[in-house]
């Protein structure tokens, strides 16, 4: 049964990713907003909910191990698989705005963390907490994203020509929903019984968050991203995993530290940091090679991610 559930929850994601996709592009085109808004915000929001959720109750647990390895995870996966994935199956365009501002801003907010946990792991007078302060730190610099966000809403295109989207606005709101929540129900479930799985054949607490669960949570932005860039929705596939990752960073972890107070950092080392920091800077690169992440790109990621992984079973 546990297999059966695996597998059931995977295909329904799937399906759900599909519909929200053509749902959230019906939402912009019929507010006749940017899609990439749509994308960095609602989209983005939804897809990192089971993330959300982990994160909450290890957080209250005081589990650093999951909370961290949560983030972190989904954080390089998000890019080095989704991303580059992706970019193997249909190269993946990205307009000069995303280059300039977007990934410039996920760079700045990813570095951040990545330097803020390497001093909580080298800093005896930290030793080794990720205290309140910097969770209200990166609740701050969420306060930059969300400042672009409204420059983007005043960026509303005024024409008089007919919406050609595939939904109307009530239908497209009511699957976007409707998606949504399947694609909740079915990440928990997917994970839940993953764990199970997992438990059973031995496998330690940070190997299981950073394969299972993150693997089991990042499966919707990963079928998002790959449908959206097989319709060609460019704006949808990139501006999906720029904004739940800067959601990753400042809601997921930042705001159940500010309200439930300080976490240590366990079971992380350096590798795991460069690794963080390196995939955001590896995007902006390739993105801003030929305005587009190319199916070498994508490729070099998948081996990075494919390298990184291999670390953490042997190590």
């Amino acid at each position: 049964m546990k297999y059966f559930l695996l597998i059931f929850s995977m295909l329904v994601i799937i399906k759900a990713a599909d519909i929200l996709v053509d749902a959230a592009v019906s939402i912009a085109e019929r507010l006749k907003v940017p899609k990439i808004l749509i994308a960095l915000t609602i989209v983005a929001f939804s897809t990192c909910a089971p993330e959300l959720a982990v994160s909450f109750q290890s957080v209250a647990e005081q589990n650093g191990t999951i909370a961290f390895a949560n983030v972190v995870g989904s954080c390089i996966v998000n890019i080095l698989l989704v991303i580059g994935v992706s970019a193997v199956i249909k190269p993946i365009r990205v307009k000069d705005s995303t280059i300039k501002k977007e990934l410039p801003l996920l760079m700045l907010i990813t570095i951040a963390f990545a330097v803020t946990m390497l001093e909580g792991i080298m800093s005896p007078k930290a030793a080794g907490l990720f205290s309140r302060s910097r969770g209200f730190l990166f609740l701050s610099l969420f306060s930059l994203f969300v400042i672009y966000i409204v420059q983007l809403v005043r960026r509303r295109v005024h024409t008089d020509e007919e919406v050609n989207s595939k939904y109307k606005m009530f239908q497209a709101i009511i699957y976007f929903i409707l998606s949504v929540f399947a694609i909740i129900i079915s990440s928990d479930l997917l994970v839940d019984n993953a764990v199970l799985i997992s438990k059973e054949l031995g496998v330690s607490e940070k190997l299981i968050t950073m394969v299972v669960i993150v693997l089991g949570t990042s499966l919707p932005e990963l079928v998002m991203t790959i449908t959206s860039s097989k319709k060609s929705e460019h704006e949808m596939a990139i501006g999906n995993i720029i904004g739940t990752n800067i959601f990753n960073i400042c809601i997921v972890l930042g705001l159940p530290i500010t309200l439930l107070g300080g976490i240590e950092i366990i079971g992380f080392n350096y590798i795991d940091i460069i690794v963080l920091g390196l995939s955001s800077v590896l995007l902006f690169i390739f993105a801003n090679n030929g305005r587009q992440v190319s199916r070498g790109e994508g490729l070099t990621m998948i081996l990075l991610f494919i390298v990184y992984y291999v670390y953490l079973f042997v190590s």
